[in-house]
């Protein structure tokens, strides 16, 4: 999904610094024109209200909608069902402690950067990109190698496609750490994990599908 060049949206407190998306604050969408940023246009947000899940969602989709063609979003901290949803509609997600002043040239920069990228094939890491069966439906993989790798692969690029084949009833996965948007599906999503923390800062997953009494 194409992303509105040099628009990025902000979730800011009180005191005009980024925020937790759980937190009571405002949505600003700023544009960069001849070097300077102004802001466009901006509205109130408490997505974290009694009305539970479904108000939630509800609360998420009014951001969605807000956002509009504006597909770069930062915040101070994104998590949850949020987080899932937003991912999900193919928006990049930031999170940044502090003013927007702060990072607004640093994020376009990134985006911009990774718009030109070719895709990645992993030619400069000998890690498996695709999982392993190891027999019965149950399948393993080490993220170790490509986190640590500055080959350009991405966890999202080598999980999701297999996950979302959902021809798995198992998926053991070692990892530096666990990657956000994987801990979000398998939080709200249509998966199940258990994360133990190993040694050495190592992590390892073990995801499942979720059975249709559990969605």
């Amino acid at each position: 999904m194409m992303k509105m060049a040099n628009n990025i949206a902000v979730f800011l407190g009180e005191k005009d610094e980024t925020a937790s998306l759980g937190e009571p604050g405002r949505v600003v969408i700023y544009s960069k024109s001849e070097g300077c940023w102004s802001n466009l246009r901006e509205k109130a947000l408490l997505i974290n209200t009694p009305g539970g899940l479904k108000e939630l969602r509800h609360k998420t989709a009014e951001l969605m909608e807000f956002l509009g063609d504006v597909k770069v979003f930062v915040a101070g901290s994104i998590t949850g069902i949020p987080y899932y949803e937003l991912e999900k509609a193919g928006f990049s997600l930031w999170e940044f402690a502090g003013r927007p002043d702060q990072f607004l040239d640093y994020v376009l920069e990134q985006e911009e950067e990774n718009a030109q990228q070719p895709v990645a094939t992993g030619e400069h890491t000998n890690a498996p990109l695709t999982p392993v069966e190891s027999g019965d439906g149950r399948y393993y993989i080490s993220l170790t190698e490509i986190q640590e790798s500055s080959g350009g692969v991405t966890s999202k690029q080598v999980l999701r496609p297999f996950l979302r084949k959902g021809e798995f009833y198992e998926l053991e996965i070692d990892c530096k750490h666990v990657p956000p948007w994987l801990e979000a599906e398998m939080t709200v999503g249509s998966l199940t994990g258990k994360i133990t923390r190993m040694g050495n800062a190592q992590f390892k997953v073990i995801v499942g599908k979720k059975t249709c009494d559990k969605c």
